[in-house]
């Protein structure tokens, strides 16, 4: 007995040295400011379920760069434009990965797509595959027809709820025109074609339950040891499930693409050219530089559906929420629009090239209201000193873009919608003015900017030319609720609800 417990004490008598070590030099590292901890759990307990507000915050008390303790995951946290500057300017490629995610894992095929992916020769071979089928300026001007059509037909539907005097659910409106928009141009279908009796409402809250999803909170995570209970809580069958529904669709389209390649016939129910047809052929001609499985193609598919729906419907909805909630800026913007448009019977690109206001109201509502309010969390590569601080390999790093676009050091007046601030100016969401970043910065830049840009002010533009709009009930304005709800953007917690007035020119 007593020898097993000598060699018991010899065997661990290492393992404690060696524990000691590690967090005799972990406290030796010059970390950033940082909130008390509780053991265990760490900082978790003091993220709300708005984490973008918990987190400025904290900020506020604990400085713009801030650690936190998050379970086991060491997490970095920016709150400023200029550190954000020098994180890109000089750490980009340190700060390019990913952290390991188990939604990523599950829903995007072992994070094969362009945003849970590492930085690398996949990740660069799979964005340019993206920009090429989709992206770039000219396919977004070749698919400006997809945005007409589906935006017409959005448009007949709320003409119809005109002449029965009701009111519209703007939010599933918006919904709806964005699943096809990308639908179209992803897949080459309209989503409604894959549900039961022409409704797109289905794929809608499939889209919509992926988002939440993919940003929800799994023990695994940030608790390794205990990713057990992911599964006795149902989360993984649930990530699972909606992993089988997107599958389906996606290798029904990619079976049908290649079919027709084969025979190469014309396929009347598919857009020419869609993202599925360009990448196939990239593949076919060897201008990728990676072999693309079918998983591979479904990930890089999925990306741009979660990239490019719910941003851009949410986005519309902020902007006419705060149109309706600002009725001088409401008219001033009509006022632009019916001026370009005049009489014509349907808007062009040309016309939105002229409608300056309008932009700048799309920038407002970027500022205020962006998609990803905490950019896609990033991960050091390597070790890195930052302003005098050391950040540890594997540390997590969230950028609150909300908090920065809302730092009154930077902005005047900064908590209010304000669209006039950018006439004259020449800040833009291009990734070079570091206090305006919705679409990230640097080389892990959202690469879908121009596509959702596009085709966010030519909705915006067609509700606001044909329809005057008012709340129903005769709600006060300045009352509208503009509560958030989480995901991996931030939408209206409750839906925007409008009554439309036919505008006669």
């Amino acid at each position: 007995m007593l020898q097993s417990v000598l060699l018991f004490l010899l065997l661990l008598f290492p393992f404690l040295f060696l524990r000691l070590k590690h967090s005799r030099n972990k406290n030796k590292l010059n970390l950033p400011p940082s909130p008390p901890r509780l053991p265990i759990i760490g900082n978790l307990h003091q993220l709300g379920t708005l984490r973008h507000r918990s987190l400025k915050a904290l900020s506020n008390k604990y400085g713009p760069l801030m650690f936190l303790h998050l379970g086991h995951s060491p997490t970095l946290v920016v709150s400023s434009a200029e550190i954000t500057r020098e994180i890109i300017k000089n750490h980009d490629i340190v700060f390019a990965n990913r952290p390991k995610n188990t939604a990523g894992d599950i829903i995007f095929y072992a994070s094969k797509d362009i945003g849970f992916s590492n930085y690398g020769e996949y990740w660069r071979e799979g964005r340019k595959a993206c920009v090429l089928g989709l992206l770039s300026n000219k396919k977004v001007q070749s698919l400006q027809y997809v945005n007409e059509e589906e935006v017409a037909i959005m448009t007949n539907k709320i003409r119809s709820s005109c002449f029965n005097g009701g009111s519209v659910n703007l939010a599933e409106m918006l919904q709806t025109v964005a699943n096809n928009i990308i639908a179209r141009s992803v897949l080459g279908r309209r989503v409604e074609e894959e549900t039961a009796g022409g409704n797109s409402n289905k794929f809608g809250e499939l889209s919509r339950r992926m988002m939440i999803q993919s940003a929800s909170f799994c023990y695994r995570d940030l608790f390794p040891s205990l990713g057990w209970l992911d599964v006795v809580t149902g989360r993984i069958g649930r990530l699972k499930a909606t992993a089988r529904e997107f599958d389906a669709l996606f290798d029904q389209v990619i079976e049908e693409h290649r079919k027709s390649e084969i025979s190469d016939e014309d396929n009347d129910q598919s857009d020419e050219k869609d993202l599925v047809h360009t990448i196939l052929k990239l593949q076919k001609d060897g201008r990728l530089g990676i072999e693309l499985n079918q998983d591979n193609l479904k990930a890089l598919l999925l990306d741009m559906f979660s990239g490019g729906t719910e941003t851009t419907s949410a986005t519309v909805e902020w902007a006419m929420a705060e149109l309706v909630k600002n009725p001088k800026l409401m008219k001033k913007t009509q006022e632009e629009v019916r001026r370009v448009v005049k009489h014509k019977s349907s808007i062009n690109v040309d016309d939105i090239n002229q409608m300056n206001y309008l932009k700048c109201v799309i920038k407002e509502t970027l500022r205020l209201h962006p998609a990803g309010t905490i950019l896609f969390p990033r991960m050091t590569s390597t070790s890195v000193n930052l302003r005098g601080y050391d950040i540890p390999a594997n540390t997590t790093t969230y950028i609150n873009a909300w908090a920065i676009q809302r730092d009154p050091k930077v902005w005047n007046r900064a908590e209010e919608f304000l669209p006039d601030r950018f006439i004259d100016s020449t800040i833009d969401f291009n990734g070079q003015n570091f206090e305006f970043i919705p679409f990230g910065a640097g080389r892990r830049i959202c690469p879908g900017m121009l596509f959702g840009k596009v085709a966010a002010e030519y909705l915006l533009a067609n509700l606001l030319y044909w329809f005057d709009w008012k709340l129903p009930g005769g709600a006060v304005n300045e009352d509208l609720d503009m509560t958030e709800v989480f995901g991996l953007t931030v939408s209206k917690k409750f839906p925007l609800i409008l009554v439309p007035t036919l505008y006669l020119p």
